[in-house]
């Protein structure tokens, strides 16, 4: 069986590591060696972990990034689907983002120096966790132009609400005892869809 290209190893040993044991505790030397390759080949591809970690988030995990970007430039406005369907479907895909991204990154809290370094490098790379929301609020202004949001609606605070109970809801089913989420994925997407859009909804 042929093997897999070395930066398709690399990312795939990052993603199984930053999974299992959190980004704090993965290093560079341990992902090259799951890799099957030395650090210094691994750095021919990425300059530090945190690039390595960009890099895993948009290519091993839910894309809610192109999500949004897509809806950006062909979902504003679309008579084909409505604002709710839209926002079910990026309340989805951020639901399924945070629950990976929330066990690699737990770990860093535990680390403040190694948290603010991490910051300081994606600060660098023009990315954070900041990104989906003004994503989203970006997207929702534009719905508010074309007449499909209130004109008084806070579209920051929206776009906040509902990343913010996406992460909560990763948050939830981590610390469950069961483990089990407190909610199948597609009713709490569709329900907080809907109930986001009962506060920003235009009035007829």
């Amino acid at each position: 069986m042929e093997q897999k290209p070395a930066r398709v190893r690399i990312v795939d040993a990052a993603h199984a590591l930053m999974l299992s044991i959190g980004l704090a505790r993965t290093t560079t030397k341990a992902i090259a060696k799951a890799a099957g390759c030395s650090e210094a080949a691994l750095y021919k591809y990425f300059a530090n972990k945190e690039e390595l970690f960009v890099t895993v988030l948009e290519e091993r995990l839910p894309k809610l990034g192109s999500l949004l970007g897509r809806l950006l430039t062909e979902g504003v406005g679309n008579p084909e689907r409505t604002v709710e369907e839209n926002l079910t479907d990026i309340a989805r895909e951020a639901a399924l983002f945070y629950e990976e991204t929330f066990p690699m990154a737990a770990s860093l809290y535990a680390e403040p120096q190694l948290k603010a370094r991490h910051e300081d490098i994606l600060r660098g790379l023009g990315t954070g966790p900041h990104k989906p929301i003004q994503g989203l609020d970006r997207y929702l202004r534009a719905e508010q132009e074309a007449g499909r949001v209130s004109a008084g609606a806070d579209t920051y605070a929206a776009a906040s609400l509902l990343l913010g109970a996406c992460v909560q809801r990763a948050f939830a089913y981590d610390m469950s005892p069961d483990r089990k989420p407190p909610q199948p994925l597609d009713a709490f997407a569709t329900g907080l869809a809907r109930t986001l859009l009962g506060g920003i909804a235009v009035r007829s």
